[in-house]
C-alpha cells in the first residue's frame, strides 16, 4: 500500500518543476522517509533511516538519476570516504555506507545521515565478515575497502565522539 503525499513544487525557469521536498516511501521496509535536511543532516536524502535501504537510481554519478534498474539497493558494509589531506589520521575520513542493488548487482557508496540507525550501522561492521566471495570480488575491483571489526574503534568515534 503506497501512502501518498502532497509535495510543494516551485518552478524554475532552468529546470522547470521541482519537487523541493524529496520525501519518499522506502522501497525495502515501505516506511515514509521525510528528507528534511534540518533532520537528516545531509541536503540529499538517499536511503531510509530505518533499515538503510536505498533504490538504484543514479547510472554514472550521484544525482544523475538515469539508471532503468531502480532497483532495491541493501546496505552490505561500511567504508571510509577517502579524505583529501595528505597527513590525515586514520578515520578522519567520513564514514559510508556500501550499498549492493538486489537486481543488477551495482555496488554505491552512500553518506550516513545523522538519523540513521546506530545500531544498525554497527551491525554492518560486524556483517561484513560474512559476505560471499562475489560481493567482497566486487568491492575489491571498485576499490572499495570494507571496514571490519578491527575498525571499530574508528567507526564507534565517528558515530558516537568517543576514543
Amino acid at each position: 500500500m503506497r501512502t501518498s503525499f502532497i509535495t510543494q513544487r516551485t518552478y524554475t525557469r532552468s529546470t522547470g518543476l521541482k519537487n523541493t521536498f524529496g520525501d519518499f516511501t522506502c522501497v525495502n521496509c515501505r516506511g515514509f522517509v521525510c528528507a528534511d535536511a534540518a533532520l537528516s543532516g545531509v541536503h540529499n536524502r538517499n536511503h531510509c533511516p530505518y533499515c538503510l535501504a536505498s533504490r538504484h537510481l543514479d547510472l554514472f554519478e550521484a544525482g544523475d538519476r538515469l539508471s532503468a534498474c531502480k532497483g532495491a539497493m541493501l546496505p552490505v558494509a561500511l567504508t571510509w570516504k577517502r579524505g583529501l589531506k595528505k597527513y590525515a589520521r586514520p578515520g578522519d575520513g567520513e564514514l559510508m555506507l556500501v550499498h549492493h542493488c538486489r537486481e543488477c548487482g551495482a555496488l554505491s557508496i552512500n553518506r550516513i545521515a545523522a538519523d540513521d540507525d546506530n545500531a544498525l550501522i554497527l551491525s554492518l561492521l560486524n556483517g561484513a565478515s560474512a559476505l560471499d566471495s562475489a560481493t567482497l570480488a566486487a568491492c575489491a575491483a571498485a576499490g572499495i575497502r570494507l571496514l571490519d571489526a578491527a575498525d571499530s574503534h574508528l567507526v564507534t568515534r565517528c558515530l558516537f565522539g568517543q576514543n
